[in-house]
Order: C-alpha cells, then sequence, then structure tokens
C-alpha cells in the first residue's frame, strides 16, 4: 500500500517537475522584469536604471501632463484600427477565397501565407525602397506621384501602417484558413444541395463555425498592432517627421536607450500593458458572446 501511495503522489509531483524548466525561463525573463518594472515606475532612477528615490504616482502624473506623452497615446490608439482592421479583412478575404481546395491550391497558398516568414527588418528594407521619395520609389513610379511616404506627416503614419498589415496577413490568412477548413464537409455540401449560394454558405455556415479563430485572430491584431516596433525605428528614425510616428512602444524605447530616463520608459510601459490588459479583459468577457464551439 505504501508503494502504491508513493506511486500516486509521483504521478501527481510529475507533471509540475516537467513544467519546472518552462515556469523557471518565465519567472528569470518575464516575470522578475514585469515586477522590477512595476517598482521602479514608482522611483526616480540614474542613467543604469537604478532605483534613487521613491516618488509613487509622480511619474505617472508627469507622463499625463506631458503634450508628447498625450501624443504618443493618440497615435498608438490611432495606429491600432488603421493596422488591426485592414489585416482582418484581407486575411479574411484570402481564407475565404483559399477555403477550397483545388488544382494549384499550393501555390497561392503559400503566396499569401509568405510574409509571415518575412522578419520586420528585411521588409522595412524592402517597403523603403518601394516607398522611396520621388520616382525613385517603386509605389510613387507606379501612381506616377512624389508623395513623401516617410518624410511627410500625414504619410508616414499611413505608410508603417501599411508595411505592419503587410506583415501580419500571413499569420491571419493561416489561422483563418484553418478554421474555414475545419467546417464538415457534409454541412457544405448538403447546404449547396439546399441551394445555398457561396456568400451564404460564407456568412451564414464557415464564419460561426471559424469564430474561435477569428477570436484570436482578432485579438492577435489588436496585439501586434500596439508592440509594432522595429518598421517604426527603421522607416522612420526618431518618431518621424513632427514625431508623427512616435507611438507608446517606441517612445519607450527613445525615453530608455536614447535619454537614458528609465523611469520614463518603466511607466511608459506600465501604462501600454493596462491598455492590452483592458482590451484583453473586454474581449474575453465577450467571447460567449461572439464564439461558437462545437
Amino acid at each position: 500500500m505504501s508503494s502504491l501511495g508513493k506511486g500516486r503522489n509521483g504521478s501527481k509531483v510529475a507533471p509540475y517537475l516537467y513544467l519546472l524548466p518552462c515556469m523557471l525561463v518565465f519567472a528569470i525573463f518575464v516575470f522578475w522584469p514585469f515586477i522590477k518594472t512595476v517598482v521602479y515606475s514608482f522611483t526616480i532612477t540614474d542613467t543604469r536604471g537604478n532605483p534613487i528615490e521613491f516618488v509613487g504616482l509622480e511619474n505617472y502624473i508627469r507622463q499625463f501632463k506631458s503634450p508628447q506623452f498625450r501624443n504618443s497615446l493618440k497615435l498608438t490608439f490611432k495606429f491600432a484600427p488603421m493596422v488591426g482592421i485592414p489585416t482582418f479583412i484581407i486575411g479574411y478575404i484570402l481564407a475565404a477565397l483559399a477555403s477550397e481546395r483545388m488544382r494549384g491550391s499550393r501555390i497561392y497558398e503559400v503566396m499569401y501565407s509568405m510574409p509571415m516568414a518575412v522578419a520586420s527588418a528585411p521588409a522595412s528594407v524592402i517597403w523603403f525602397m518601394l516607398l522611396s521619395s520621388g520616382q525613385n520609389g517603386v509605389v510613387n513610379w507606379i501612381l506616377n506621384s512624389e508623395i513623401r511616404w516617410l518624410l511627410d506627416a500625414k504619410t508616414a503614419l499611413i505608410a508603417v501602417a501599411i508595411v505592419t498589415v503587410w506583415l501580419n496577413i500571413g499569420a491571419n490568412f493561416i489561422f483563418l484558413l484553418t478554421g474555414f477548413r475545419n467546417v464538415p464537409t457534409e454541412l457544405i455540401e448538403s447546404s449547396r444541395i439546399d441551394g445555398a449560394g457561396y456568400f451564404t454558405r460564407l456568412f451564414r455556415i464557415m464564419t460561426p463555425i471559424a469564430t474561435p479563430q477569428i477570436f484570436f485572430v482578432v485579438f492577435l491584431d489588436i496585439v501586434t498592432s500596439f508592440q509594432a516596433f522595429a518598421q517604426i525605428r527603421l522607416l522612420t528614425p526618431n518618431g518621424g517627421p513632427s514625431y508623427s510616428t512616435n507611438v507608446l512602444i517606441y517612445s519607450i524605447y527613445q525615453s530608455a536607450i536614447r535619454d537614458s530616463r528609465y523611469e520614463t520608459a518603466f511607466t511608459q510601459s506600465i501604462v501600454l500593458f493596462l491598455i492590452i490588459l483592458v482590451i484583453t479583459l473586454i474581449q474575453f468577457k465577450t467571447e460567449d458572446k461572439v464564439v461558437y464551439y462545437q
């Protein structure tokens, strides 16, 4: 009986032992830095990021009084829908077009998902050449225009949003295509027999069944739009002309790396975390109302 008891206890402990290495990595590289960020956001730090003096909410009050920080918040909330909505719509359309397997479908499936395999840095270099000013840029040559895409405060954020949308389309396409192809073929065939057209099948059958994937993709698009950094850094250095692309994530980078104002970066990081947290909680609150699980 004692050996049996040990065996049962061992079977209960074993899963936690398997999870231990993963939890240690998370504790060292995620949880502990997050706790330090929260604590240090209430302090004044030196140029190395070490706390000098506890100041409470003073950092937060100073940030919300800062016109530059308020501009970063405004740009962040403006940039998120500029990226999230087109990314989802384009990914949805491409996945819907590719949902039915046919001869040669593998070719355009790979083409649609290809941006997912391209890192932000090389993608930024490619789009920098495409969006160059004057007739040297491919986009201006096609449009027969001389738009200063990356050098004009009116178009810089739009240009960065276009690049970000292109980078995120591949992931949207793959997840949504998976959702559409999870629809039972018997259900599709029976709807065809009943006379349902393509759009009726798409909106009345395929989309409701694919709502788990759609819910995940919407969440993914929101998070990636708030965390877009590399393309902003490479395409519009120093926050773009007149700080037109100085979104919150880039402002955090500038505060910490360029200005060595770590307490400012800590404070802005917590604000960004709280924004994403609130949006996430709202999403999960509405999950039961909009997501259909088979």
